[in-house]
């Protein structure tokens, strides 16, 4: 599941440069806790410690394992300040490999952020540095005749890298606590169950908004806002229902009930497609959101998943990568489109921007004060006690639940 990497020489774990005060009262018990204070939303400084910390320093989701399958793939990522090349060996293992995207000789790129490639080898574009796919330095034009070099010196400086479900993942400091110590419990909710290692992008939508990426992350957690906003929503699915899970891994979330005539969410309630294999009969009434920190959001229906990828722009701009995600069969179904649920939850993601934005907004004026949170917003409770301890210590950790929405059972997946 993961590489063996060398650490690329993170920064110190510290403390955020935020408020004390108001980041202990966020992380206090739920019912004597508030939200978070404006600069956690607005702060530049504050911004550039969670790159660091949050995105760097943890397993930041970059894409579909199927965005790099084929042998000698080669795509570059920026995650947080630094730039991450990843590469797919051609050897029969398929290995997955993470790498600084920096050249050892001049310090180019070695492809630019976004760009991708298949080669047998990477090669640098500056000089012709040239590696294999597993970092090793196989040719230095121009340095036969260079007293004491030695190729072996002078490998790219490996990150981490892990796949799970069909994604991939990169802890870009290389000091990360292993990734299935990071996931905890969360296969049991998701991978279990919705199997999305086996599932096909249908449909991906992107959009930039002007919004911090930690108000995305709050609202997606609860449905408290739904009568207000979200109309078509709410005739399929009963916006107080659900539970929330209890993460070991540095994840939140819960889930909630469809309405008896609804087989999923869409506009009518009808699905489009054919029901995931091997849900039991409570899956079927249910849909799961689950928040992996820092920035994959799984939403899993009884016939598709949805993901939202958060990519942080700045402490006000938020690129998002919207994904449906269907079953082999689906697309074997006469005149299928995945329309039905990707024209919903287009209108759904649209009236919930616009809710971050006005919160993002507001975050500037003079009256923005940490507020309380309901007994519908526990979920919230978790992702924000994450976020506080997380300035506290210097690290991510698993959430603080509440008990006012909790389960009756640790991780609600499997057959349960």
């Amino acid at each position: 599941m993961t590489a063996s990497i060398e650490s690329t020489g993170g920064a110190a774990r510290r403390r955020a440069p935020i408020d004390l005060a108001a980041i202990e009262r966020a992380a206090a018990p739920f019912g004597a806790n508030r939200t978070l204070p404006a600069e956690a939303y607005i702060s530049p400084e504050v911004f550039a410690w969670e790159r660091t910390h949050f995105f760097e320093a943890s397993w930041a989701c970059v894409g579909r394992s199927a965005d790099l399958a084929e042998p000698g793939s080669q795509k570059a990522f920026d995650i947080g300040g630094e730039g991450v090349l990843l590469v797919r060996d051609a050897d029969a293992s398929g290995t997955l490999h993470g790498f600084s995207n920096v050249c050892r000789h001049r310090g180019h790129q070695l492809l630019q952020s976004g760009e991708c490639t298949v080669n047998k080898a990477i090669v640098c574009p500056y000089h012709t540095w040239t590696y294999g796919l597993d970092g090793s330095l196989r040719g230095a034009p121009s340095f036969k005749d260079v007293a004491g070099f030695d190729r072996s010196e002078f490998p790219l400086v490996g990150v981490g890298v892990a796949e799970w479900g069909g994604w991939m993942f990169v802890n870009a400091d290389g000091q990360a606590p292993p990734f299935e110590e990071h996931l905890g419990n969360l296969g049991e909710v998701v991978l279990d169950v919705y199997e999305p290692a086996r599932l096909v992008p249908a449909a991906v939508h992107e959009y930039t908004i002007e919004a911090n990426w930690k108000l995305v992350a709050e609202n997606y957690h609860e449905c408290y806002h739904c009568s207000n906003l979200h109309p078509a929503l709410c005739k399929v699915t009963p916006v107080e229902s659900g539970l929330d899970y209890v993460p070991t891994g540095i994840w939140a979330g819960g889930n909630m009930e469809l309405f008896d005539y609804a087989a999923t969410m869409s506009f009518d309630g009808a699905s489009g497609g054919v029901p995931l294999r091997g849900l039991n009969e409570r899956k079927v009434r249910e849909v799961q959101y689950c928040h992996l920190f820092p920035n994959l959001l799984i939403s899993a229906h009884p016939d598709y998943v949805m993901t939202h990828r958060l990519v942080p722009l700045s402490e006000g701009r938020t690129y998002i990568e919207c994904a449906w995600l269907f079953p082999p069969e689906a697309f074997e179904k006469d005149g299928f489109s995945p329309s039905y649920a990707v024209d919903f939850w287009d209108v759904t993601n649209r009236e919930d921007w616009g809710a971050c934005e006005s919160v993002q907004r507001a975050a500037h004026y003079r009256g923005f004060r940490p507020g309380p949170l309901s007994s519908r917003e526990s979920t919230v409770y978790q992702a924000i006690t994450m976020i506080a301890r997380g300035y506290l210590d210097g690290h991510l950790s698993p959430p603080t639940v509440s008990p006012a929405r909790l389960m009756d059972r640790s991780a609600a997946g499997g057959a349960g």
